[in-house]
């Protein structure tokens, strides 16, 4: 672990950053440059005073995950990332295995959205991050561990995934969630986690299992749907993606119709936030 560049390397990102370039407000006037430690801290969801000691060259070796939540709160590209790696002691990720890193093209557009529900995926369904009204909409989806990561596999194996959608529009989604996670199939491999995901939901669901042999290939696209939630019932609302350029990640933007009642129920929405949404199981 070269302790001397973590910590430059740190302060060199870290400084280079405004807080709008992250959605946050500018608030009273900075005397140095770029974010504060204590923000950085915040989103990588870290104790000031640890990263303060890694800026210092006195702090412990960072974790692998550690060193994601980094990359990802200081908006690293993956050159930077697997930089940030090496000098940290670690090698870096395998590009199989980097879904947790978000593109920060991607990241900078989240960020600007905090009035309509927003969420980016990796291309496995996996949820990287998700805005407040997106928590507040399908619930806090960051405890999810193993396969259940991936939407498609929850879908398939835990019935409460399905009680987002009317009931008249289950099947379509359940075509879709296999279309999808063919089009990664084909593209990732079979001995990949694509190719994990599969063999685990042919074993666990015969609905799965016969959505599969039809080898319809597609990838997420604009959609209009209608969402369920437990206060505020039904939603209906148009659903944007920009992928990156790869095809590797996704983000979604769910927006309302103007002054319909689906914009009105996101205003209540932001209200209500997430607290009758559990945390899911780790």
């Amino acid at each position: 672990m070269d302790r001397q560049a973590l910590a430059e390397f740190l302060r060199r990102r870290r400084e280079a950053l405004r807080p709008g370039d992250l959605g946050l407000p500018e608030g009273a006037r900075r005397r140095a440059p770029g974010l504060r430690r204590e923000e950085v801290a915040s989103l990588a969801t870290m104790s000031t005073d640890y990263y303060t000691r890694l800026e210092q060259r006195r702090g412990p070796q960072p974790s692998p995950y550690m060193l994601g939540e980094l990359a990802r709160a200081l908006r690293l590209t993956a050159h930077e990332r697997a930089y940030l790696f090496r000098v940290a002691g670690h090698s870096p990720p395998e590009a199989a295995a980097t879904t947790g890193h978000v593109a920060p093209a991607l990241l900078r557009v989240l960020d600007r959205l905090a009035d309509t529900p927003a969420l980016i995926l990796s291309d496995l369904g996996e949820t990287l991050v998700q805005n407040r009204l997106a928590a507040a909409l399908f619930g806090d989806r960051s405890g999810h561990t193993g396969l259940a990561r991936s939407e498609v596999y929850r879908w398939f194996t835990d019935p409460a995934e399905r009680e987002h959608y009317p009931v008249e529009d289950r099947d379509r989604q359940s075509r879709a969630q296999v279309a999808n996670l063919r089009a990664a199939y084909g593209s990732m491999g079979p001995r990949s986690r694509a190719g994990e995901l599969v063999r685990a939901l042919r074993a666990a669901s015969s609905e799965f299992a016969e959505l599969w042999e039809r080898h319809e290939v597609a990838q997420r696209f604009a959609d209009h749907k209608t969402l369920i939630h437990p206060e505020l019932g039904p939603i209906e609302l148009d659903c944007e993606v920009l992928f990156t350029e790869d095809q590797s990640q996704a983000l979604l933007v769910l927006t309302a119709a103007p002054r319909s009642e689906a914009e009105e129920k996101l205003r209540l929405l932001a209200v209500l936030g997430h607290e009758r949404f559990p945390s899911a199981a780790t």
